[in-house]
């Protein structure tokens, strides 16, 4: 789409009037993340084990001394030698923000179900400090629904997405939000999947601020052009 050439007082006036939507907008987000906190909550009945470069982990031990753990299910599954280029997109946005986090009582972590070795060194590999766990060997992502048996890749169920889409992959990316109660219960308050995630990525954010946005319609499918960090030709 061709942008208008006008004066500045008329970019000035449509800028206003727009502004009027951004607010409104703004304040629709502030409800919906109000609401959100109202959600009901789920006890967590099971015993996760995960598996951790001290050794082995409870889903508490993951929290260390915070009230509330958001856990990135990070697309790396078994026998994977390299993250999800797409997890990775979005991982290259959390380094740095676990400070911020952790004044406000939260404790951000990446689950994946690929061997701790081989996420250790791609973790290693992309230069990120946020902590990273293996949940091989548990039902922990099945749990969570963003890992699949080859039978519910197969079938074409919905699956995915609290059964809104099927997924065809063995791993799918996902946010899941735990509760730690004063008494140590473990609480599931939230997960969102697909665009879902869209706001944990700042770089897309960013793009949409600019002419072209996210410059993706004419691409065989969204994020074609993704690549791991380290293998952009430039």
């Amino acid at each position: 789409m061709t942008q208008e050439i006008v004066s500045q007082e008329e970019w000035l006036k449509a800028r206003r009037e727009f502004m009027v939507k951004e607010k409104e907008f703004t304040r629709r987000r502030e409800e919906l993340s109000a609401e959100r906190r109202q959600l009901p909550k789920v006890k967590i009945d099971k015993d996760y084990r995960f598996q951790g470069p001290n050794g082995e982990l409870s889903l508490t031990d993951l929290f260390e001394d915070k009230s509330q753990l958001v856990v990135y299910h990070f697309m790396l599954g078994p026998g994977w030698e390299e993250g999800c280029p797409s997890c990775s997109f979005w991982a290259d946005n959390y380094n740095g923000t676990e400070i911020h986090l952790a004044h406000r009582d939260i404790k951000l972590a990446a689950v994946s179900r690929g061997p701790l070795e081989n996420i250790l060194a791609y973790k290693d590999r992309m230069g990120w400090d946020f902590d990273w766990y293996s949940s091989a060997d548990t039902d922990f992502n099945f749990d969570f629904a963003v890992s699949f048996t080859e039978e519910q890749q197969q079938s074409g169920d919905l699956n995915y997405n609290f059964g809104t889409m099927p997924f065809p992959m063995e791993e799918g990316p996902g946010f899941s939000v735990f509760e730690k109660g004063e008494d140590g219960t473990i609480y599931h308050t939230y997960s969102t999947y697909a665009r879902g995630l869209d706001i944990f990525n700042s770089a897309y954010h960013i793009m949409d601020m600019t002419p072209k946005g996210r410059d993706e319609a004419e691409l065989p499918f969204t994020m074609a052009w993704v690549r791991r960090h380290d293998q952009y030709d430039d």
